[in-house]
């Protein structure tokens, strides 16, 4: 009985690195379609969107199930716990992935605002995070997880900067306004999804060492 729940714990974090796998595509895809006007890009984001859902409900049921037979102990109870929390975060990220694709397609429609904002600066930054974060569950590692945490900050300066750059071009030409309005909704979350990066941080730490960071109240003293 053992042995078989410690293997079901084991294809849930398989599950959950599938998933997580489809997202960052997800996420380097969406992006592509923004900067390099890529439709094909778009197109495979909305294509995948349906089997990221799916892996949730599958994810959630197989947790939930686990949870309410197994009766699992301190580790094994935090993992699943934090399991349900990553896994609703992925699935969030997804969608903020086609989110972003909408935008594209839109812009594919516009003329290019110049000089160039830093979208893909933005992207680098939050696409870090993610990969950080996701790295630090598989790793169990409380440090890499606390990296993501501190460079949150980073990725809200540049956001406000790039709201700011975008008001000043959309103050100049009429037409820079639908183009620009998109891109502000890009950058928004672009920005949310290192905000989910921090929350699967969290979660780890909340994993590895049982300690809750949120708000980042034990990162910043």
């Amino acid at each position: 009985m053992l042995k078989h729940f410690e293997e079901e714990l084991e294809e849930l974090k398989n599950r959950l690195l599938e998933m997580a796998g489809l997202v960052e595509s997800a996420v380097y895809r969406s992006v592509a379609a923004v900067v390099e006007k890529d439709p094909d890009q778009a197109q495979q984001v909305l294509k995948n969107e349906a089997r990221i859902n799916q892996m949730e409900i599958e994810n959630d049921e197989l947790t939930t199930r686990l949870l309410a037979t197994q009766q699992p102990m301190a580790v094994d109870m935090r993992f699943l716990t934090a399991a349900l929390k990553i896994n609703s975060d992925l699935e969030r990220m997804g969608d903020l992935a086609v989110t972003i694709v909408e935008r594209a397609l839109s812009l594919m429609r516009e003329p290019v605002i110049r000089p160039e904002i830093d979208i893909p600066q933005l992207a680098k930054l939050s696409e870090s995070m993610i990969r950080k974060s996701l790295d630090a569950f598989v790793r169990r590692d409380p440090e890499m997880a606390r990296s993501v945490l501190l460079a949150d900050d980073a990725v809200d300066s540049l956001r406000d900067a790039i709201y700011e750059q975008l008001i000043e071009f959309m103050k100049q030409e009429p037409e820079n306004v639908r183009p620009g309005v998109n891109l502000m909704f890009v950058a928004r979350n672009l920005e949310r999804l290192a905000d989910h990066a921090t929350n699967i941080a969290e979660v780890v730490l909340f994993l590895v060492q049982g300690v809750d960071v949120r708000h980042h109240a034990e990162v910043r003293e």
